[in-house]
């Protein structure tokens, strides 16, 4: 041990999804298509909403910010993940590695309070819609949008230094294709009694409350849409939760299924970490803007527009 505590880690080795030439080449195609429509598919959704006015509402601010969060997401694993598949430099330094680790929890912590937010936004509108432009100000919702962030400043910091802390002298080989904290403390040569605890009471608690939350919610938020007379009015509503139910469980299962699990089992965490990073930003953008025909009509309009430009400077 006195030869081990000597010698500190200054990199480690991402041994990413496979060992198999071949497959690291699907994969980085699979990623590489995925990550440029994730970035296209937000970076629309948050340029309608901003040139479009009639958008210029709560719900349609906070799908905005989501967008953010989802492509900040996906910057943060995706690019370093493309550049293990492609160019097989599997190394990352320490700071980098614990760099990547501090934003995933910062983002991720933002985006688990951000849909929490968008639930509380909903029952608003649906339980109290008399009260609805008196509640939802446009102070109070850019006061709630900086509260996720540092929501998730909060997070990541007791999440993140346990890990940061540890000391790391060998072996230096992290199985997964980001720096994570249940791989991570696998590396460490002390007790990781305290890193794993952090783990399981911060994210995993805070995934279990935050889904509880929102079924609650949600609870209240159904009762209320069957109470409504009319058949449209009904799925208008029915449609909107659905898309946002669809999208905290698309985030909240696999969180919890890794940071709860019991910390022998690691086999499911790099297929639910590609789910929850990568997987889900693609989808968010989709499985709103099928479900919403407001946006969609807005999003022609913005095409339309953008085209009768282009032929203006064209000609």
């Amino acid at each position: 041990m006195a030869v081990k505590n000597e010698t500190r880690v200054t990199h480690f080795i991402l041994l990413g999804l496979s060992s198999n030439p071949d497959l690291q080449m699907v994969f980085f195609v699979m990623f590489l298509s995925m990550y440029l429509l994730t970035i296209a598919g937000n970076l629309l959704i948050m340029i309608t909403i901003y040139m479009d006015h009639q958008l210029h509402t709560p719900m349609y601010f906070f799908l905005s910010n989501l967008s953010f969060i989802d492509l900040s997401f996906a910057t943060v694993t995706v690019p370093r993940a493309l550049h293990l598949f492609l160019m097989k430099i599997r190394t990352i330094s320490f700071t980098d590695c614990m760099t990547q680790l501090f934003f995933l929890h910062v983002i991720g912590g933002a985006e688990c309070f951000h849909l929490i937010l968008m639930a509380f936004d909903r029952y608003v509108a649906i339980c109290k819609p008399l009260r609805y432009t008196t509640i939802m100000s446009r102070r109070i919702c850019l006061l709630l949008i900086l509260s996720t962030w540092a929501g998730g400043l909060f997070h990541a910091f007791p999440q993140s230094l346990p890990i940061i802390l540890l000391p790391f002298c060998g072996p230096n080989e992290i199985d997964h294709f980001l720096c994570d904290g249940p791989a991570l403390s696998l590396l460490a040569c002390s007790n990781t009694f305290i890193s794993q605890t952090a783990d399981m009471a911060n994210s995993g608690l805070l995934a279990i409350f935050g889904f509880s939350l929102l079924v609650i919610s949600y609870v209240y938020i159904i009762s209320t849409i069957l109470k409504i007379n009319s058949a449209e009015g009904r799925w208008k509503a029915f449609s909107t939760c659905a898309s946002h139910l669809l999208v905290v469980s698309f985030f909240f299962v696999p969180i919890g299924f890794v940071y709860l699990k019991p910390s022998a089992s690691f086999a499911a965490d790099k297929p639910l970490a590609v789910f929850y990073s990568l997987v889900t930003p693609f989808l968010n953008p989709i499985i709103y803007t099928m479900r919403n025909e407001r946006a969609r009509k807005a999003m022609k309009k913005l095409g339309g527009r953008t085209i009768s430009i282009f032929n203006t400077h064209i000609n």
